[in-house]
């Protein structure tokens, strides 16, 4: 299991942006400091503005900053931002059909998998590294 291309992309933008909040970054520059290509970039950026972590600012002086203090993001946010809730298991889903009608006895281990996943991953913000 891991997190898809397009979310440790995301990672690395906002990663990038909580290192230079100082200034805002147009999309060529993020491309180049990030690796990911520039189209791939505008895309990502298009989602992280809507998920309210990022802001952009349209014109000559124009580019992209956090929206939010490094330290009030964390990589929890950007994976739910790009992928939606973690759920280790597709048993977890809302609306997931179960074959064995859940009497396998793993629901309830996958959720505390989950929860353990999802806390250690909003106990990392972008400001500080542990």
């Amino acid at each position: 299991m891991h997190i898809t291309l397009e979310t440790d992309y995301a990672i690395r933008i906002v990663d990038l942006l909580a290192k230079n909040t100082d200034e805002t970054l147009d999309a060529k520059s993020i491309s180049e400091s990030t690796g990911v290509s520039h189209r791939y970039a505008l895309k990502i950026l298009h989602k992280l503005v809507a998920g309210e972590i990022v802001k952009s600012r349209r014109g000559v002086r124009g580019g992209y900053g956090l929206l939010k203090k490094p330290q009030d993001i964390s990589i929890y946010d950007v994976v739910e931002i790009m992928e939606g809730s973690y759920k280790f298991s597709r048993c977890l889903e809302e609306n997931y059909n179960c074959t064995s009608g859940c009497k396998c006895g793993y629901q309830a281990v996958f959720g505390e998998i989950s929860e353990l996943v999802i806390n250690k991953l909003k106990q990392h913000k972008f400001g500080r590294r542990e």
